[in-house]
C-alpha cells in the first residue's frame, strides 16, 4: 500500500473504542458468569468437534479469550497490523509516523471495526499468539440469546462449536495462515496502480458483461488486475470452506450435546434473513457482511454433500495443500471437487 493507505493501528482502536456501543445491560453476576460460561464452553466444545471432524487428534487446547466490544477491537486491530506489517514490510505495521501519519486510515478502519464490534459472536484469529487465538465477543452473545429467547447455555455452547471449529481447521493445517496471508498480500500489489487502469478494467466488464458486478464483491473484482482478481477468488473460497465446513460440523455436533440446537438454528437462520433499515443494508454491503451470509450457506451445501457422499475421512483431503481447495466451479458443482481430488 501506498502512503495513502497506511494506517496507523493503535489510533484505529482508540478510535473504534470510542464509537463502539454499549453492550445489553448486566449485573456484575451476570457478566463474569457468561465470561465463566463461555470460557468453559470453548473447552468442551473441543472434543466433540475433534470426534466429528477427525482433525487436530493429540494438539493441545488453548484456552479463548472472552472480551468485550472494545478488547475485540484491539485484538482485531492486532491482527490487522500483523497482516499490514508483513505487506508494508515494517517492524509494526503502522508506517508514516508524521503527525498525521496514518490517521485518516485509523480514522476509518476505526469505524468499521465498531460496527463489526457489535455483530461478531466469536473468531479464531491464527495470526496472534504461537497457536492462533479464539475470541469470543460476551456482549454480543448476550444480546443474541436475549433477543432469540433460547437457553443461554445451549446457545453459548452452540457459538463455541463454530468457533472451535475453525481452531481445529488451522491447528491442523498450518499451512492455512500462511495461505491467507500470501492471498493478502497478492491483493495490496494492485493498491498503487493508476486510477486510469481500473476504470478501464470496470468500463469493459460493464460493457461486455462477461464479469459479475452484483453487489460490493462483484464490483470489486471487475476493477482489479487478474493476479488480484485470483487472490480475492482463492480468499473467498477458503473463507466459503471455512464457514460452511463449521456451520456442518455444529449441526453433526450439536444433537448430541445441544438439547434446544433445533430451536436455536431455526431462530438464528431467521435473524440472519431479517430485514434490515436502509443504513444498515448499506453498510452490511460495504463490509461485505451480506457476502459473508452466503458463504455459510454454499460453504455448508458444499460440505454436505461431499460428506454424504464420500464421508468425513476424505472429506479431509480438503486440508492437504492449497491445491486440494475448493475452486470456483466447484463450489456449486461439489462432484467436480470430488472427481478433481480424490478421483
Amino acid at each position: 500500500m501506498g502512503d495513502a493507505g497506511v494506517i496507523d493501528w493503535d489510533f484505529a482502536a482508540r478510535t473504534g473504542a470510542r464509537l463502539a456501543p454499549r453492550g445489553p445491560r448486566t449485573s456484575r453476576y451476570t457478566a463474569e458468569a457468561v465470561l465463566a460460561e463461555l470460557a468453559d464452553a470453548s473447552v468442551r466444545a473441543e472434543a466433540p468437534v475433534r470426534e466429528v471432524t477427525g482433525l487436530a487428534d493429540g494438539l493441545p487446547v488453548p484456552a479463548a479469550r472472552v472480551l468485550d466490544r472494545p478488547e475485540w477491537i484491539a485484538a482485531a486491530s492486532s491482527s490487522m497490523r500483523e497482516l499490514m506489517a508483513e505487506r508494508n514490510g515494517d517492524d509494526d505495521g503502522d508506517g508514516d509516523r508524521s503527525f498525521l501519519g496514518g490517521k485518516p486510515g485509523g480514522l476509518q478502519a476505526g469505524a468499521m471495526l465498531a460496527f463489526l464490534s457489535t455483530a461478531i459472536l466469536g473468531q479464531y484469529d491464527p495470526f496472534t499468539g504461537p497457536n492462533g487465538t479464539l475470541l469470543l465477543v460476551a456482549p454480543n452473545v448476550v444480546a443474541v440469546e436475549r433477543a432469540l429467547r433460547v437457553p443461554p447455555s445451549d446457545f453459548r455452547l452452540w457459538v463455541c462449536l463454530h468457533e472451535v471449529t475453525h481452531r481445529v481447521q488451522f491447528s491442523s493445517s498450518p499451512w492455512l495462515a500462511g495461505y491467507m496471508k500470501e492471498c493478502v498480500s497478492t491483493l495490496g500489489d494492485g493498491a498503487d496502480e493508476p486510477l486510469s487502469a481500473v476504470v478501464s478494467r470496470l468500463s469493459e466488464a460493464l460493457r461486455n458483461r462477461d464479469e459479475p458486478t452484483d453487489g460490493i464483491v462483484g464490483l470489486l473484482r471487475a476493477t482489479q488486475a487478474p493476479a488480484q482478481r485470483e487472490a480475492l477468488d482463492r480468499l473467498l473460497m477458503l473463507g466459503t470452506l471455512l464457514e460452511g465446513h463449521a456451520d456442518h460440523v455444529m449441526d453433526a455436533v450439536g444433537p448430541t450435546v445441544v438439547p434446544s440446537v433445533g430451536r436455536i438454528r431455526e431462530a438464528f437462520d431467521a435473524r440472519r434473513t431479517r430485514k434490515q433499515n436502509p443504513v444498515q443494508r448499506i453498510l452490511r454491503a460495504l463490509l461485505g457482511m451480506d457476502a459473508k451470509m452466503a458463504q455459510y450457506v454454499r460453504g455448508k451445501a458444499f460440505v454436505d454433500a461431499v460428506v454424504g457422499q464420500v464421508g468425513m475421512a476424505q472429506f479431509n483431503a480438503v486440508w492437504t495443500d492449497a491445491e486440494t481447495l475448493p475452486r470456483t466451479d466447484e463450489i456449486e458443482a461439489p462432484e467436480r471437487w470430488t472427481a478433481r481430488v480424490l478421483g
